[in-house]
């Protein structure tokens, strides 16, 4: 989960992740990132610091009360002044200055994803695959954050065809 409400740092984050063949969902506030957790069940979380709504510390602490398994990765501006004391009270994991190189993002995000793995709870394991349901339903809405736009685009296409044949 990638919480940032920066455009420009969210596009950059998403493509060296993506690039690296990581999924990433993409949000631009706290409010929203605590909302969807439970959909996503992150095994790592990278928060701006200044999100609006709930802070990147209130998210983190939020992850590291209800997501145990999960890392977080706060982040902030070059430029920011921020308390690195009252990010380690938070929990998180680990702190990145924007703007960050690929190497320095993918060291960190390859780290705390081993650790998350390790620490994961084996839930109630479902017959024949060892998934538990909410690894599903993260699965499932991963899945369908990708499709979405293709999905829209062509059913605008098929109705924009349908209402031109009815003249």
């Amino acid at each position: 989960m990638l919480a940032d409400d920066s455009p420009h740092a969210q596009r950059m984050g998403e493509r060296i992740l993506r690039e690296e063949g990581f999924e990433v969902v993409s949000l631009t506030d706290g409010d929203t990132a605590v909302k969807r957790m439970a959909d996503v069940d992150p095994d790592l979380v990278i928060a701006d610091v200044f999100l609006p709504g709930r802070s990147g510390f209130e998210l983190c602490r939020h992850v590291k009360t209800n997501f145990r398994h999960a890392r977080v990765i706060l982040t902030a501006g070059l430029l920011e002044k921020f308390s690195e004391e009252d990010a380690r009270l938070a929990g998180c994991d680990a702190l990145l200055r924007k703007p960050f190189e690929a190497s320095t993002l993918l060291g960190a995000v390859q780290e705390l994803l081993e650790k998350s793995a390790a620490g994961k709870k084996d839930g109630s394991a479902l017959p024949g695959g060892g998934l538990d349901r909410n690894s599903i339903r993260a699965a499932v809405t991963l899945a369908l954050d990708s499709a979405m736009p293709t999905m829209i685009e062509e059913l605008t296409e098929r109705v924009v065809l349908a209402l031109s044949h009815r003249k």
